[in-house]
This record gives C-alpha cells, structure tokens and sequence, in this order.
C-alpha cells in the first residue's frame, strides 16, 4: 500500500543545501524532515557559495532591469539593494557590530558585549554607509555585462570565506549551542575543494570578461577579508559570528573595487 502521505526524506546533501539557504537568506524553503546535527551549519557552509550564486544571479537581474529603466549608477544601487534585501541584511548587521566593537571596546569583555548589542553606534553606522556606497558605486563604474558577471562571482566567492577564516581562528563568542554547530567541527577536504570548484565556476563568466579584472577582484577582497580577520585575532582572539559577516561584507567590497580597478569605464 502506497503512503503518499509521508513527507519524502530529505537527502544530506539537499537538507545541508536547505539549510544553507534557510540560514543566508529569507527566501522561503522546505522545513527540514530530519534533526538537527550539532555541526549543521559548518556542513551547510559547504553549498554557501552555491547561495551565493543565486543572491548574485537575482542582483544581477534587478541591475539588467534597472538599466533599462533607470539608468546605470540608480540600477547598481538597486542591485546591491536586492542582495540586502534578499540576506536579511544578515552579513550588513555582522559588519556594523564588528565595527562598532573593535571601535568602540577597549577590552576583550567589553568588544564581546558591544558585539551583542543590538543598537546601532557610530562606528557601525559609518561602516554601513561606506560599505553600501562603495559597493554600489564600484559596480557603476563597470560596464554592464562585466558588472553583471562580476554580481555572481563576487557573491559567490565571499560566501566562501567564513568557512576560511574558521578554519584559520579559534572560536572567541560566548560557548552555546550555535557555538558547537559551526565552531567546533572544521570543513572537511572536500568540502572545500567543493567550495572552490563552486566559486571557479561562479568566476568563469568574468574570466572571460577579463582575467586580469578577476585576479585584481579576488585579490582585493581576500586582503580586506584577511585585514578584519587579523583585526580579530588581536582584538578579540578569534572569530565570532558577526566577524564572518564582516568578513563576508569586506571581501564584497574588495572584489568590486579591483575589478573596477581594472574594467572602470
């Protein structure tokens, strides 16, 4: 007898894929059918590029259709404004805590408890602004099939960094259970090879664009992600949640600027 009405199980790789949307955006997806494992969200990191591809991929419709209607420079705001939209704005509340602490805090304890406040300070503030408006205008400067080749490579490769950098840093938040999930288990080999293979797809529409423009992305934005990571180890001894973010957030910023660097019209 056929029971249809049992929900069909979910393979680990497809609930890891779910979890990594469910995670990164608001985009409304399948409840899991299985139980939540303690390391979830470090196996889940591993389709994080994945995700990226298509945060990128609908920011890169919304500059293609905000082209047309308005213009290039209003478009690639809206295209950046798609991709904070699309996250909650998650990796945009990393980087103004992180900001706000490091400026902020004159200890450890204190960078710590800075961090969890939710309210919004100066430095946070300014972080924000500078970071929405460097995007943006970095993407201006491109021509328009490079800036939407660069949409999908940028969001792709900067999903990719918060698992390096918890491979790199010991944990330095508060020890909880979303602590275990991501702090204790590193990636695996071939999680990250997948990982790269995921981002050198994502990357090869801007190889053919322009492989220098690539590089010069790429290189930018492992710089300015490794410069807050190193920020971190001094500042606080390690990673917390909001320094991903940050990290993810930087490493944007780098690559628009270096391919702009390159490809500016």
């Amino acid at each position: 007898m056929s029971n249809d009405s049992q929900p069909s199980r979910q393979s680990p790789t497809g609930a890891q894929l779910l979890d990594a949307i469910r995670f990164l955006t608001i985009l409304p997806v399948p409840d899991s059918d299985r139980a939540p494992e303690p390391d979830w969200l470090t196996r889940a990191m591993t389709f994080f590029p994945i995700v990226g591809v298509g945060i990128g991929v609908i920011s890169a419709m919304v500059l293609l259709l905000g082209n047309s209607l308005f213009g290039h420079g209003l478009a690639a705001l809206l295209a950046v404004a798609a991709s904070v939209i699309i996250t909650g704005a998650m990796h945009e509340d990393g980087l103004a805590d992180t900001f706000d602490s490091f400026g902020g805090g004159w200890s450890v304890a204190r960078r710590l408890e800075i961090m969890k406040d939710s309210r919004l300070g100066t430095y946070g503030g300014l972080a924000l602004g500078l970071d929405v408006a460097l995007r943006a205008t970095a993407l201006a400067q491109l021509p328009l099939w490079a800036a939407l080749a660069a949409l999908v490579a940028c969001h792709a490769a900067a999903r990719a960094t918060p698992g390096f950098v918890k491979r790199k840093l010991a944990y330095a938040g508060e020890i909880s259970a979303m602590k275990v999930s991501y702090a204790e288990e590193p990636m695996r080999k071939d999680e990250r090879v997948l990982v790269l293979i995921t981002v050198a797809l994502a990357a090869l529409p801007l190889l053919l664009v322009s492989p220098v423009a690539l590089i010069a992305g790429l290189g930018f934005g492992a710089a300015l992600a490794a410069t807050i990571a190193t920020w971190a180890k001094r500042l606080l001894g390690g990673y917390t949640g909001d320094v991903l973010g940050a990290t993810e957030q930087m490493f944007e910023i780098g690559f628009l600027l270096g391919v702009a660097a390159v490809l500016a019209s």
